[in-house]
């Protein structure tokens, strides 16, 4: 199932969760690790990191993978 959002592309629903919650947070944070983004949203890192190049696509953010220790990070930019 698809959802079109705020960001004018058809996201499924995981997709538009994950870009609200960094669209949300990118004002007071910059680095997010997957395994956390995940926990937040009641997804595994694994969904998080395999949705985020769609979601890098669609939401106007600047989404770079930064890291790799303990898990990716990501470095998240308006």
């Amino acid at each position: 199932m698809s959802a079109t959002t705020q960001f004018g592309s058809d996201l499924t629903e995981k997709q538009a969760r994950i870009a609200r919650f960094l669209r949300e947070n990118a004002g007071t944070r910059t680095y997010f690790k997957s395994r956390l983004i995940g926990e937040e949203l009641d997804m595994s890192a694994k969904e998080v990191g395999a949705n985020m190049r769609a979601v890098r696509e669609a939401s106007g953010l600047t989404i770079e993978k930064w890291g790799y220790s303990s898990g990716t990070t990501w470095k998240v930019t308006a």
